[in-house]
């Protein structure tokens, strides 16, 4: 059974984003044991990619030491099969669709299905073209995540009706002082949300502030976690996860 909606039980869910394999994945698997110790709800593992394009600057260099060290998806499926019986909250997949076609969709989706990945989230994957995988993912189980921008205007609504897991709202900013701007876009963006679907939705952080954290959650069913979480990867590497769990628990009101 998908377990997605569990997450959002209670108050306001903090979702953190973690590199599959920055610095290796005996620090992955600790990282995310410390976040969820500390509070995190739901976890969502990115697969590295030689090209994410999607992704800040910050995010690629985490996939680049990765990838640096051998990490594959088929070492990932290995890796979680054997930790899954230890994580007692969802987890998500978030990568690129070469990555899937590269794996074979449906031995993807099985294994997804097999080692308890409640869903999907493709960067490069646009709504309109989301049948490359959506059946897929329907049959084994595996929420395929969209996507809403500050920019996606009038086909909020239409995502949004068709959404499933979860919707993903990316504000592309991680400037403070633009901080007012987003939080009318997000405001706006939210309502529509609310008018088509009961699917939760969750919003980037935009930065490592706290407070500014806390606002966004506020306007949505959960905030994501991702490049403080990168920035402590990077600078305290296998000793990251017992910061990584500090900072979380940071975050409690």
């Amino acid at each position: 059974m998908n377990n997605i909606r569990s997450a959002f039980e209670h108050d306001k869910a903090i979702i953190v984003f973690i590199t599959c394999g920055d610095p290796d994945l005996e620090t992955t698997a600790a990282a995310i044991q410390e976040a969820i110790a500390n509070g995190a709800n739901l976890i969502e593992l990115g697969i590295p990619f030689s090209d994410p394009t999607a992704e800040g600057p910050g995010i690629q260099a985490s996939y680049l030491r990765a990838s640096k060290q051998g990490v594959t998806t088929d070492r990932i499926f290995e890796f979680f099969r054997d930790m899954r019986h230890k994580i007692d909250v969802p987890m998500v997949f978030v990568t690129y669709a070469n990555v899937v076609f590269s794996y074979g969709a449906e031995r993807f989706m099985a294994a997804c299905r097999d080692i308890g990945i409640g869903g999907l989230l493709v960067q490069d994957l646009p709504f309109e073209e989301q049948d490359e995988f959506l059946p897929i993912c329907r049959k084994y189980g595996v929420n395929l995540i969209s996507t809403i921008a500050l920019t996606s205007g009038k086909r909020v609504a239409r995502i949004a009706r068709e959404a499933e897991g979860l919707l993903y709202i990316a504000t592309g900013c991680e400037d403070a002082g633009a901080a007012g701007i987003v939080k009318e876009d997000l405001a706006a963006i939210v309502k529509t949300i609310r008018e088509n679907t009961a699917v939760p939705c969750v919003v980037d952080g935009g930065s490592s502030d706290a407070e500014e954290i806390r606002d966004r959650a506020s306007m949505a069913d959960g905030v994501v976690i991702d490049l403080p979480i990168i920035d402590l990867l990077a600078k305290y590497g296998r000793n990251a996860p017992e910061h990584i769990g500090a900072y979380i628990g940071s975050l409690k009101p």
